[in-house]
């Protein structure tokens, strides 16, 4: 690493966009989980 290379963290907005599209795909899979439980118990 040289001192004059950009500093690898991502910038604050994309940092935020990752934490949310994290967040949703959990979501989303919770929700996709449930539905095959609700459509196999039928």
């Amino acid at each position: 690493m040289l001192w004059s290379d950009p500093p690898d963290e991502p910038p604050e907005e994309l940092r935020d966009v990752q934490a949310k599209l994290r967040r949703m795909s959990i979501v989303l899979a919770v929700v996709a989980v449930v539905l095959m439980i609700l459509i196999s118990g039928r």
